[in-house]
């Protein structure tokens, strides 16, 4: 009885307790931009993904909307020239772990690990950024304390049209962000990861989407523009 008492006391400790707070409470975690203005944020998760990403991109660049793209690290090898493209045509990127491995499971050592490798790989491609996406949206009770020490701004969403599913149609993904839509909204999609296809129904979604907010007046800002001013991470773990 001892023994699980001390279990789900260190699952609390470390794991539920942190979450809650970061996800729902913490100031220092931006979850939508404190704007009146009809400025809203598409951000996508899990690439690049040589299957979709510059397939969006195009989209993208067609109505010449820029987005924030939370890149698994692991992703960028052999899709380098993708990140390039998305870095080149005014896009954000952030850092959305390692190998998107829930904060959850991963040890202490673990979670220091994935941001100093993820810093590294980012520093060898020359890529800088402020932003960081925890995998799942989930935190560890070391995930904000090491995105502090950092410098890095955690970002997560005020709007999820659950793309990653496959109980959802492309035109469920477009109704639900055209009706629930809000200024200051970010938005969380997928270029990659979910169910079989999944991105492909995202794209198809978006495909009506963008032209129908931009005609209601919506203007697409990257999540780095509310930060402007800031400069790139300096200290190291």
């Amino acid at each position: 009885m001892n023994i699980i008492l001390f279990v789900v006391f260190i699952v609390l400790v470390y794991a539920i307790i942190p979450n809650y707070y970061n996800k729902y409470v913490s100031c220092k975690v931006l979850r939508r931009m404190n704007t009146k203005d009809k400025k809203i944020a598409l951000t996508f998760d899990d690439g690049p993904d040589e299957r979709y990403t510059n397939r969006l991109l195009d989209l993208l660049k067609k109505y010449d909307v820029k987005a924030t793209f939370f890149i698994v690290v692991y992703n960028m090898y052999g899709n380098e020239k993708i990140v390039e493209r998305i870095i080149e045509e005014g896009h954000s990127i952030g850092i959305h772990s390692l190998k998107h491995k829930h904060p959850w499971l991963s040890s202490p050592f673990g979670t220091i690990k994935d941001f100093k490798e993820s810093l590294k790989i980012f520093n060898e491609l020359g890529i800088k950024t402020i932003l960081f996406r925890p995998p799942w949206g989930m935190f560890n009770i070391l995930t904000q304390f090491i995105v502090n020490i950092l410098g890095l701004k955690t970002v997560l969403y005020s709007l999820s049209a659950r793309d990653w599913s496959d109980k959802v149609s492309h035109d469920y993904i477009a109704n639900k962000i055209i009706n629930n839509v809000k200024c200051g909204d970010i938005i969380l999609l997928h270029d990659s990861g979910g169910a079989k296809g999944a991105p492909d129904r995202t794209i198809k979604a978006l495909e009506n989407v963008i032209p129908e907010l931009i005609e209601d007046g919506y203007d697409f800002v990257t999540v780095e523009t509310i930060y402007q001013g800031d400069n790139t991470y300096e200290k190291e773990i």
